[in-house]
């Protein structure tokens, strides 16, 4: 697998027609599923604009690479641990709802307090190129207070664990999918751990058009006549 432009790119061409084909099945299924499922959109969005940060890097632009990096850490910091336990709300019986509620509070208080100081402090966030990938380095809030292994692994937690303690069976096999992506990244890529991270996760984020179809398929065998 090579990381590059073109590979942010083919893959925000791949995520964002499928959110569309998700979102779609989505809205014609069950509605409660709609949040999740617009996943690949948000993903593909991020990936366009990882490439675009390979395209300014590369043509030596870096007041451009710096507002795309900033965008692209927007989606990396803020909206995953806000968007998938906030979506994953919707599917969850009521009694339930008030925990994933508390999660997507949690996951957002701790993505602004890593994302908007990049906004005061501009030496905070570096982005550097090697061969096969982007390196999104530089300082974080708890830095001061905690090993960064610690700020990772409440991150990681505020995503993986909403969807995987999910009470429907086919959005724990998407949380579980996610884990399965991170274990990956931690394991051969944590030279470049942001990055892969996001990639990896949003091709996994294509399940959730196949997890559509199959629900789709169900609800048209339960009753032939809804469609």
């Amino acid at each position: 697998m090579c990381f590059s432009a073109e590979a942010s790119f083919t893959a925000s061409a791949l995520l964002i027609p499928s959110g569309g084909v998700s979102l779609y099945l989505a809205a014609k299924t069950d509605r409660r599923y709609v949040p999740l499922c617009a996943l690949p959109v948000l993903f593909g969005l991020q990936q366009f604009f990882e490439g675009m940060v390979w395209v300014s890097g590369a043509g030596a632009n870096y007041e451009a690479m710096r507002h795309y990096s900033i965008t692209y850490m927007f989606f990396a910091w803020l909206a995953w641990p806000v968007w998938i336990p906030f979506a994953t709300y919707f599917v969850e019986p009521c009694r339930w709802r008030p925990l994933y509620l508390l999660g997507s509070i949690i996951g957002g208080m701790l993505g602004a307090t890593l994302y908007f100081p990049y906004f005061a402090n501009e030496g905070w966030l570096t982005v550097s190129f090697l061969p096969k990938a982007v390196v999104y380095s530089g300082k974080q809030t708890f830095d001061f207070i905690w090993p960064r292994d610690v700020t990772y692994a409440i991150y990681l937690a505020s995503i993986v664990l909403p969807p995987i303690l999910s009470t429907r069976p086919e959005v724990r096999v998407f949380g579980l999918l996610v884990f399965l992506a991170f274990g990956v990244t931690y394991l051969f890529f944590r030279f470049a751990y942001i990055s892969v991270f996001c990639f990896l996760g949003g091709l996994v984020s294509i399940y959730l058009v196949l997890m559509m179809a199959r629900l789709a398929r169900e609800k048209a065998r339960a009753d032939p006549d809804c469609c």
